[in-house]
Parts: C-alpha cells; structure tokens; sequence
C-alpha cells in the first residue's frame, strides 16, 4: 500500500484543484453543447495546464517532452472515456427512478465522472505518462 500512496498525492491535489474548477466552470458555461461536447472541452483545457504542472511540479519527470505528452494524452483520454462512460449510465440508473430532472441527472453524472476520472488519473500519471525510471 504504501507503494501507491506517495508524497505526490498531496501536490497532485493541489494541481487537480485548479484543474478541477477550471474545466467545472467550463464544462458547466457550455453545457447547452451537450454532455460530450462540454465535458470534452474542459477537460482538454484542464489537461494542458495539468501536463505542464504535473510534469514538473508534481512528479519531476525529467523524461522527454514528446514522448511523455503523447503518454499524457493518452492517459488522459483513457481517463476520461472511461470515467464519463461510466459514470453517465450508472447516474440513471441510480437517478432514474427518483423526480430528479434529467439536467440534474447529467449534473450529478458529471460530478461522478470527475470523482472517477481524478483516481484513474493520478495513477496512470504517476505510473504511466510520468513513470520514473529509476
């Protein structure tokens, strides 16, 4: 266990953080785009400020810019597909049978997916796209 849980995480957060309300606000200004559109867009806008923090403040990577922004893209993308996938089918399912309206349904499945997405994240920065060699 204590091979997963680093001094990382803790700087991890901090960048999440403003990470996290940056593509929020985002994701939220352009929900009249639809749950793919607008969550798509924040989280590329995140993931470029999260590859430069990260990268440096976070894990210290010292490893090739190209290779490891391509790893990063990667890794994000897998985050983020299968953090949303999930979390949107499994919001109506939970939501489905209550008076929730179907705005707040995808709201709440927004917020699911952001929880989700943080975890798989962080562990596939930290043993994937910035992995140290060493």
């Amino acid at each position: 266990m204590a091979r997963l849980i680093d001094r990382s995480i803790p700087k991890f957060l901090l960048v999440g953080v403003g990470n996290t309300l940056l593509s929020m606000a985002l994701m939220f200004l352009l929900e009249g785009l639809g749950y793919w559109p607008s969550t798509a867009i924040a989280y590329a806008a995140g993931a470029v400020m999260s590859f430069f923090l990260n990268r440096r403040f976070t894990f210290h990577s010292e490893a090739a810019f190209l290779p490891s922004a391509v790893k990063f893209a990667v890794n994000v993308a897998a985050c983020y597909v299968l953090a949303y996938a999930l979390a949107q089918p499994a919001a109506g399912w939970i939501l489905g049978r209550t008076a929730i309206s179907a705005l707040w349904q995808e709201r709440l499945a927004k917020l699911g997916g952001m929880g989700l997405y943080t975890v798989l994240n962080y562990f596939g920065q930290r043993f994937f796209a910035f992995r140290s060699v060493s």
